[in-house]
């Protein structure tokens, strides 16, 4: 069984990375599991995704919780570290070194945690990247979420052609090639 936590803010496309992994355990026989939980997500609140698959055993919960996640994909560091209980601890994060103000920062409420990406790394098993600089260099900051996809594939028993599948039935048809090259980009990482 295998345990990820997707967090992000609104608009970077948490719900779409949960579809493909999705679609790609059932199209392998998985047993898979994906819950969605989000507040303001279409005014840049956070966004926390559980996708859970298993081969062997049925899955009863939706849930992951503290302490259970094989993986935390993050989309944004201030989410990252929110998401660090979830992390098993041989568990991996692997985060995107992009930030994203949160209204209580930009309001002068609050400040962004300047060690953010220190405390992610204490972890031990951390993976970083500017997953949006990747994204960008491929024709559009907007396919980051599927970079980081493409780093977390190594971490699962698909085969890329298998990968290549499930983002042409999950993304829009005149984004497929743009997305198939963010995930390259990641998957080469």
């Amino acid at each position: 069984m295998t345990n990820i936590v997707i967090v992000g803010v609104g608009g970077q496309g948490t719900l779409l990375a949960s579809k493909i992994l999705g679609t790609i355990g059932l199209d392998n026989g998985y047993d898979v599991r994906v819950s969605e939980v989000h507040g303001m997500s279409q005014r840049g609140g956070s966004v926390v995704t559980y996708v859970r698959l298993s081969k062997d055993e049925k899955l009863h919960s939706t849930i992951v919780e503290q302490g259970q996640a094989d993986v935390v994909l993050a989309f944004e560091n201030l989410e990252a570290l929110r998401a660090l209980p979830y992390l098993k601890p041989d568990g991996t994060i692997i985060v995107n070194t992009q930030e994203i103000l949160p209204m209580p920062v930009i309001t002068g409420q609050a400040e962004y945690p300047a060690n953010s990406l220190e405390l992610i790394r204490s972890t031990g098993n951390a993976v970083e990247l500017d997953a949006t600089e990747i994204a960008h260099q491929c024709g559009t900051y907007r396919a980051a979420n599927v970079v980081m996809i493409g780093v977390l594939a190594k971490k699962l028993p698909f085969t890329y052609e298998q990968w290549m599948s499930a983002i042409e039935a999950n993304v829009k048809p005149k984004f497929v090639d743009v997305n198939k090259e963010a995930f390259r980009r990641g998957y080469e990482l």
